[in-house]
């Protein structure tokens, strides 16, 4: 007799489910045992007269005591870590099961609370795993979002507290593609940003932002006769509207920005439905002159933004350079 496919299929998704719980549970359970330990070394140290050197004392004693019977999960940093898991997250019941130790590492690292609030609302909401939460910190997302919004309606749309109304809510200036594995130096055409793109989709959606789903690459559009490809496009379920994506290896220029404001006149024109909003066009650019994107486009433009991406990380004084532009702009 042959065993039907299906029920081998179905037994195998039993078997990893399985798993998956099993291992949600041992992390779990290791979380709340670093909180535990946490708590009882910073209510010890609180009793101390001399605090700090106090809770020197204890960590080295607790790690030299344990550490040769259960491993580095007892190192002195490892401790540290525990009692500052503690005082950063002080309720355990406040715990985020699906949260790994590994997040939590990458948490309690964040000094400002307003930047951890809104790293832990977007982890949560988006489903990141320890991988992304950590890439998304590392490439400055909370800093690059608050070069076009204040502190307040960032924070309000990570909670859900609030819809984006407007592309800039959601669409960072720079973008960082890091990801693409493309070198800094070396000469590349757009065909070959757009191909690594898609062949990294899934985290360029990331990096897109919130509610973003992939549409179509190299959309052909007929114009009385004419034929024109726009390079990707997407849908954002959030603003509910179409998003042009064009991408340009070069400075930007006022042909380009010209260029997609047809498309998106297109795409509101024929393809928009009549529930949906103004289609959203981002061009995205090696470098830009804010002051020649001003002009070209209406005063009240809303639909069309432009988005310097780089290929590497940028590092803190990057942000504070772009920051002084904005504000001195």
């Amino acid at each position: 007799m042959i065993v039907k496919k299906e029920l081998i299929q179905q037994i195998q998704s039993i078997i990893t489910t399985a798993k998956d719980r099993a291992i949600r549970s041992v992390d779990n359970e290791r979380v709340l045992m670093y909180w535990q330990i946490g708590k009882v070394i910073f209510e010890e140290e609180q009793q101390g007269k001399d605090r700090a050197a106090y809770g020197k004392y204890l960590i080295k004693s607790i790690s030299e005591t344990f550490q040769p019977q259960f491993g580095t999960g007892f190192s002195i940093r490892q401790l540290e870590r525990n009692r500052q898991f503690y005082r950063t997250f002080p309720i355990a019941t406040a715990l985020r099961t699906q949260f790994s130790w590994t997040h939590y590492k990458t948490l309690i690292s964040i000094d400002n609370q307003d930047k951890r609030e809104f790293y832990i609302a977007e982890a949560s909401k988006n489903n990141w795993n320890a991988r992304q939460l950590e890439r998304q910190v590392n490439s400055q997302l909370f800093e690059r979002l608050l070069l076009s919004n204040d502190v307040q309606s960032v924070l309000a749309v990570a909670r859900e507290e609030k819809l984006p109304t407007d592309a800039k809510e959601i669409i960072k200036d720079p973008m960082v593609l890091e990801f693409l594995g493309l070198k800094r130096e070396a000469a590349y055409y757009e065909k070959d940003l757009e191909a690594a793109i898609i062949t990294h989709l899934q985290d360029f959606i990331l990096e897109l932002g919130n509610g973003f789903a992939f549409v179509a690459r190299q959309k052909r559009i007929y114009i009385d006769g004419d034929e024109f490809f726009t390079d990707l496009v997407f849908f954002n379920r959030l603003l509910q509207c179409f998003v042009i994506i064009e991408i340009k290896t070069t400075k930007l220029t006022h042909q380009d920005i010209g260029q997609l404001q047809m498309y998106v006149n297109y795409y509101d024109r024929y393809e928009k439905q009549e529930f949906e909003n103004p289609t959203i066009g981002i061009l995205l650019c090696t470098d830009k002159n804010d002051a020649v994107v001003k002009i070209t486009l209406p005063e009240n433009n809303n639909t069309i933004v432009a988005s310097k991406y780089q290929l590497y990380l940028p590092t803190e004084q990057q942000l504070i350079e772009e920051v002084k532009i904005i504000i001195n702009g």
